[in-house]
């Protein structure tokens, strides 16, 4: 088996090839983490997920969460921007706020409560209004950023 030349790949790509400075890395995931969340647990105990219902509070979640994501692509992807806003925000906050696994778990157990219209629309709307969430987003932040530029000339 032949070795990988990590020197070539971008560096995200391969993590353990950028051996400075992990921790910092892993300490604001962390916290992100904990305040997503915090948050995504605020929501539960406002929106509980009533048994053989939609689950309004985890599709909020993941809506507002792809929602972010999207606006803040701009801020957290570009070149300067401080190298560890990514990884808080995206990684941390919204990684925490988020959950695809409640989500699949809800499905699954409204199937399997027999709500299996309930269980489908659940993962058609939510799937269709995330990615909706996300474009909305990122048009949202196109156009607050071409506000600025014009303002500025």
């Amino acid at each position: 088996m032949s070795a990988v030349d990590t020197r070539s790949l971008p560096r995200n790509a391969a993590p353990e090839a950028s051996t400075p400075a992990r921790w910092p890395v892993l300490a604001v995931i962390a916290v992100g983490g904990a305040l997503g969340a915090m948050g995504r647990h605020g929501i539960d105990v406002l929106l509980p997920a009533p048994d053989r219902e939609f689950p309004l509070g985890t599709f909020l979640v993941n809506v507002v969460g792809c929602l972010l994501i999207g606006a803040l692509a701009g801020a957290l992807f570009r070149p300067g921007a401080h190298r560890l806003l990514r990884p808080f925000v995206a990684v941390g906050v919204l990684g925490g706020f988020t959950t695809f696994s409640t989500y699949a778990v809800q499905a699954l157990t409204l199937a399997l409560d027999e709500e299996v219209g309930t269980a489908t629309g659940y993962l058609i709307v939510t799937a269709v209004s995330a990615l909706l969430a996300v474009e909305a987003g990122l048009v949202l932040s196109r156009g607050l950023s071409h506000r600025r530029r014009r303002r500025s000339r």
